[in-house]
């Protein structure tokens, strides 16, 4: 086995973690520099697919203010937002993506040349800024691989998975990774591991997550000892393009809703208003539920939204990823009804962490959607999450500035155990993957998706213990595939854990058998053997 030695090793490339690469270098002298952990190409992840936009609280948008985005916030997040983490986020948004334009990242201006704010559900003011139309997850990421390939300092394994944690009295000393084009492994010691490693969509027959959405940081982070956050909580988007043809489906954006779009049935009914009164703008949650409530009525697997109201070169031009991949599959929206349902999106539970990324394993951190820091609570207000990628990401480089990166030169014997794990040779046949992968998606589906209750919850989590005994793979695993599946196994079990603890229905979790919700909001608490609802 390879060994290698870093400062810094950062694990995922979406935007925060590109971020944090690019901070940390600017920041600070490391004297073993900074390795960034791709297990696909650089740059794919689920910032890549984020169309909408991102939050900015700017100076020059004389029409917000810290104290509406952060009341918007805590509104959306069902009462487990952390109001001082709200607040720094928000606080320092101006800040940092000013910061982003320094490095070449690029918003969308007015005639004017000043920012074009745009308005999604929940907020009550435009304040969402986009790029590239509707493509700003892309071009952000864009920008920032760039800056990375360019940048000497930042060294990058490509198309290779992280498959443990080196964890030894509740202290990260590094990490080892498996290469999957050369079938090697490595072990990689650092005295910060920060994880990027994005969401868990891929766990669910419906969603708009790419295929590298499989739940590693949380597994890893898990089987390391840390404490996890709200694991139940899963945000469904209500409007993802209801055609099949790949590991996704295509988002509709919120920002087509924001622009005027509205929800029909067949006969292009409008159905919204019977759901709340902010109709189609109402938080993501409750459109969710009447869009699956609509569905189950009608006996179909989607609805329609309707942007044939909004001005044809509006929408060409707010609109023209999302115009064309429509077009692609045979509908002009300037004129057809889009069919869209329900799909998982994005991941508010998470690693526990503060706001610079500290979990609580001492030299392990974690930033952007797999971490739970208290920005999102019960139900993310949209657009919020790639301002908490890029604010988490300079903050946890902000902190370690003052650290003395100093990887261990000498292993202890504890790690050196966990090593000789993958030292061994496997003997065993190559699994089908794919279809153990689709099996359990439909269970999570099923089980765990937008309804729940005890029934749906138990029968899954049974169905995925049968499902587990199809799998022999309890350390080593033969491929990638093979350590994403044993991934998501794992996650899909934790979730349905908290998910039967939380005896309420709260923000994006909601369960049919416990419709009402709690004064007073808790999180849920776990650790490996340990379980808790804390306030």
């Amino acid at each position: 086995m390879k060994y290698s030695r870093y400062s810094t090793v950062i694990i995922g490339s979406g935007i925060a973690g590109l971020y944090a690469a690019l901070k940390i270098e600017q920041q600070t002298n490391l004297n073993d520099g900074i390795l960034l952990i791709t297990k696909s190409k650089l740059g794919e992840s689920n910032s890549r697919y984020a169309q909408g936009g991102m939050v900015g609280v700017l100076k020059e948008n004389k029409k917000d203010s810290t104290t509406s985005h952060i009341a918007d916030t805590i509104k959306a997040g069902a009462g487990l937002s952390e109001f001082n983490t709200v607040k720094f986020i928000s606080e320092n948004s101006d800040s940092v993506i000013k910061d982003l334009l320094k490095f070449g990242v690029e918003f969308d201006k007015n005639e004017k040349n000043e920012f074009n704010f745009t308005l999604e559900a929940a907020h009550s003011v435009n304040r969402v800024l986009h790029s590239g139309g509707d493509a700003t997850g892309r071009m952000i990421e864009k920008t920032l691989t760039k800056d990375v390939e360019q940048n000497g300092n930042i060294d990058v394994y490509e198309q290779t998975v992280a498959v443990e944690l080196l964890v030894n009295n509740n202290e990260c000393k590094g990490v080892i990774v498996f290469n999957d084009l050369t079938g090697e492994y490595e072990a990689i010691y650092s005295s910060a591991v920060i994880l990027a490693t994005g969401g868990i969509g891929q766990l669910f027959k419906y969603t708009t997550n790419p295929g590298v959405a499989t739940g590693d940081g949380i597994a890893l982070s898990y089987n390391a000892g840390a404490v996890m956050q709200d694991l139940e909580f899963i945000q469904f988007h209500p409007t993802a393009l209801a055609l099949d043809g790949g590991e996704n489906r295509f988002l509709i954006s919120e920002a087509v809703r924001g622009e005027g779009a509205k929800l029909v049935n067949a006969d292009g009914v409008e159905f919204m208003h019977k759901y709340h009164e902010k109709r189609e703008l109402a938080p993501r949650d409750i459109v969710t539920r009447a869009n699956y409530n609509e569905m189950l009525q009608n006996n179909t697997d989607h609805v329609y939204l309707n942007a044939a109201c909004i001005d044809k070169d509006k929408l060409a031009k707010r609109f023209p990823n999302i115009s064309r991949i429509c077009l692609e599959n045979g509908i002009d929206i300037s004129k057809d009804f889009i069919p869209v349902a329900p799909a998982a999106h994005y991941y508010m539970g998470g690693v526990k962490t503060n706001i610079e990324g500290e979990t609580s394993v001492k030299g392990l951190y974690a930033i952007g959607e797999v971490a739970s820091t208290g920005l999102h609570g019960g139900n993310r207000l949209a657009s919020n999450s790639l301002l908490e990628c890029v604010v988490c990401a300079y903050e946890v480089a902000n902190y370690l500035k003052n650290k003395e990166l100093n990887p261990p030169k000498q292993i202890d014997e504890n790690l050196k155990t966990i090593i000789d794990k993958y030292s061994k040779e496997l003997y065993m046949e190559e699994l089908d993957t794919e279809s153990l992968k689709h099996e359990l998606q439909d269970i999570m589906w099923r089980g765990a998706g937008i309804l729940r209750s005890e029934e749906t919850l138990t029968n899954a989590l049974n169905e995925i213990n049968e499902l587990s005994k199809k799998f022999p793979r309890s350390v080593k695993c033969l491929n990638k595939e093979e350590y994403e599946f044993k991934n998501m196994l794992n996650v899909s079990k934790l979730i349905i854990n908290a998910a039967l603890q939380r005896k309420e229905s709260r923000g994006a979790h909601y369960r049919t058998d416990f419709p009402k919700t709690f004064e007073e909001g808790t999180h849920t608490i776990i650790k490996k053997g340990e379980m808790s609802l804390v306030k």
